[in-house]
């Protein structure tokens, strides 16, 4: 085979591979340990109850731990200037597990979850918190049980903004 058609084939292959509508695949859910320190609280994610967030930023091999669902939203509003710097967010899956350690493996990417919103269950450091599942059946199931509502993505992201004081969804404390 000549050079010239070599490059054209590989041209080609290149061209199809980052064609519109590839779908490229997420990186995966890590599991946190004593080294997955929150981005807001700075502490160990391990060390608090309920759903856990982390998000993989472009580029990036490690991702950004967050000790609640709601911190996860915060940083998302906050921090993210433009959404193509995302490479993928997952959360902790409720439904298996508990409220004091949510199963490993039970993590599923934040924009394809629903979340229970109003339960009373509060975030790691306070507050308001969504808490992710996959299934809306189960969804309801723990809003049946904790009370609250059933949210997509979108809905909770912006309703756990709105019920801050501060309007962004993180309460930082100067108290020693």
């Amino acid at each position: 085979m000549t050079r010239p058609a070599l490059f054209l084939i590989c041209a080609v292959l290149l061209l199809t591979a980052c064609g519109k509508g590839e779908q490229v695949a997420l990186p995966a859910p890590h599991e946190p340990t004593s080294r997955a320190i929150g981005y807001y609280c700075n502490m160990v994610v391990t060390e608090h109850v309920g759903p856990k967030g982390q998000i993989f930023l472009k580029g990036k091999a490690d991702p950004v731990w967050f000790s609640s669902v709601r911190d996860t939203f915060t940083y998302l509003d906050e921090e993210i200037g433009n959404e193509d710097e995302l490479a993928a967010v997952w959360v902790n899956d409720m439904a298996t597990g508990s409220w004091e350690h949510p199963a490993p493996g039970s993590w599923v990417e934040a924009r394809k979850a629903w979340y229970v919103v109003g339960s009373g269950m509060a975030a790691a450091m306070g507050g308001a918190e969504a808490v992710p599942f996959t299934d809306r059946a189960k969804a309801e199931a723990f809003a049946s049980a904790h009370g609250g509502h059933i949210d997509d993505f979108p809905t909770a992201r912006n309703e756990l903004a709105a019920t801050s004081p501060s309007g962004n969804g993180n309460e930082v404390s100067d108290a020693p």
